[in-house]
């Protein structure tokens, strides 16, 4: 396990990882874990004054903006093993250091589980997706990410693991508000696992900017449907982006139970989520910009899945 003072990371230095400090104000160390055990020591030994880093995207964003100062950082870039891609029987297995470009470009993710290939593929350029790591996307907890509003339809789990314990946290439980999740000081993201789609299902994801040179989201809408001829059998949707957390409203799921998707009930369930939401306010949009954005990408989303587009 390599240690090095934060402040001695300058301008320049990059790690193999891919971190880049430009900048820290305050004295703490950076270590290279070399092993799950090693990074969770550093975490049961530290807590809250600890950070984990994995690609790193994020992290040094807060650190030059001097959002956060942890008195050590813990890099788990070179932990062997904890980048993995795999089916277990349909269900999908994801390493947490599992890269979004990687995502984005695999055959078996785009074939099976196309809305989270596609908005994978919309987070950032393909250097930031190629740097990028899943586990750190969900551990960042940024309300205006991409693959987080894609996990909450797929109904993902999260396993977390902290010394001698690992337990799985559903993904509607994982998120608490802004950088906010349910892991503890002590643990790590080790596991994420992607119920196989239900047979029959179709699936979008819909992202929407309003502002040409960010690539951020202003309302991101995921949308899952089991369609049965014409006949809906099941219907899940999250919106991202304009609230704290991804948000699903199972109320207005359960309208489209053994319905057809008409223009009327698609209208509706949009309706029920612009007025469901707590959208926020910040530079992409207005809380009111947000619920009209909302409305509007919901429907087009069950149009979609109506209309058998994956």
């Amino acid at each position: 396990m390599e240690q090095a003072s934060l402040l001695n990371q300058g301008t320049g230095n990059k790690q193999s990882q891919g971190l880049r400090i430009e900048k820290m104000n305050s004295i703490g160390k950076f270590i290279q874990a070399d092993s799950l055990e090693e990074a969770l020591d550093v975490l049961a030994n530290y807590g809250d004054e600890a950070k984990v880093v994995a690609g790193g995207t994020a992290v040094t964003l807060m650190l030059e903006h001097d959002l956060i100062a942890p008195q050590v950082l813990v890099s788990i870039g070179r932990i062997q093993g904890m980048d993995g891609l795999d089916l277990n029987g349909k269900d999908l297995g994801l390493g947490p250091l599992v890269s979004l470009r990687r995502l984005e470009r695999s055959e078996m993710v785009t074939s099976r589980f196309p809305a989270l290939s596609r908005a994978c593929g919309l987070v950032g350029n393909v250097r930031v997706r190629n740097q990028a790591t899943l586990g750190g996307n969900l551990g960042e907890a940024d309300y205006a990410a991409d693959p987080p509003t894609v996990l909450m339809v797929l109904e993902a789990e999260v396993k977390a693991t902290s010394q001698g314990e690992s337990r799985i946290i559903p993904i509607s439980e994982f998120f608490h508000g802004f950088f906010t999740t349910e892991l503890q000081p002590e643990e790590i993201i080790t596991h994420i696992s992607i119920p196989a789609p239900p047979q029959n299902s179709r699936s979008v994801y819909l992202k929407y900017k309003s502002r040409s040179s960010q690539d951020r989201p202003c309302v991101g809408v995921a949308a899952l449907g089991i369609v049965d001829g014409q006949v809906c059998r099941e219907l899940r949707v999250a919106v991202g982006a304009a609230c704290e957390i991804p948000i699903r409203l199972p109320e207005l799921e359960t309208l489209a139970q053994g319905q057809m998707l008409s223009d009327e009930l698609i209208a509706e369930i949009a309706e029920g989520y612009a007025n469901g939401i707590e959208p926020l306010e910040d530079l992409r949009g207005s809380a009111w910009y947000r619920r009209e954005m909302t409305r509007v990408h919901v429907k087009r989303a069950l149009e979609e899945v109506r209309n058998g587009c994956r």
